[in-house]
């Protein structure tokens, strides 16, 4: 495991990220909170690029929870069949939107809690909709995030819980609010799992990473 980084380079680190994107989005389409969580529950592992494209008709017609039960759990899942698992995501759509519905008035809840009990809900997803739709500076940790807080030393850990909580108490909060799009854009198309662009990575030389690609 790469030995910790020191509050001044963790500081560089994000300086160097605002610079370079000031503000920073996340790639899956949405036009509200609501179509947003759907979104996500879609996006286990599949790619935002692959959901945007199932997502794009339907939510053109299908942006409450209310439409979606109405919608119907069969036609979901033929209008996102491109989508891996698409029969169990279609399932917990239907049944998060039909909670939605009975027990928040249609409303996507601003707790992270009550997120994380709506079928198909994790913690991750719950951080990203909290982030995203409510600007709370929340850390969703994917495998991005996660590989690069062990590969950086920013914050190790053994599993995504460990590394979020790693992140939260390393990261200044004036960096918080775009931390995990920073994070995960960079480990999506720099800090990549097989191939590392270190070379090109404008945060090399504050990484520890022993195997860089330089």
């Amino acid at each position: 495991m790469p030995t910790a980084l020191s509050e001044s380079e963790i500081r560089e680190i994000f300086t160097r990220l605002r610079a370079a994107n000031p503000e920073p989005k996340g790639e899956l389409d949405f036009v509200n909170p609501y179509t947003l969580l759907v979104a996500v529950v879609l996006s286990a592992q599949a790619t935002d690029k692959g959901v945007n494209k199932a997502t794009g008709p339907l939510f053109a017609k299908i942006d409450t929870p209310e439409k979606m039960v109405a919608l119907g759990e069969e036609n979901l899942a033929e209008a996102i069949r491109t989508i891996g698992l698409y029969k169990t995501k279609a399932k917990h759509v239907i049944a998060l939107s039909q909670r939605l519905v009975s027990d928040f008035h249609g409303i996507v809840p601003q707790d992270r809690a009550v997120l994380e009990s709506l079928p198909g809900v994790g913690r991750k997803t719950a951080n990203v909709v909290l982030n995203i739709a409510f600007g709370e500076p929340t850390l969703a940790v994917d495998t991005h995030v996660f590989r690069f807080g062990n590969r950086t030393g920013l914050a190790p850990g053994k599993t995504p819980l460990d590394v979020e909580k790693g992140l939260e108490a390393a990261i200044p909060a004036e960096f918080k609010h775009h931390a995990h799009h920073w994070l995960i854009l960079h480990g999506r198309y720099v800090c990549k799992a097989q191939r590392p662009q270190c070379p090109v990575c404008i945060l090399a030389d504050l990484c520890r990473y022993e195997d860089k690609t330089i």
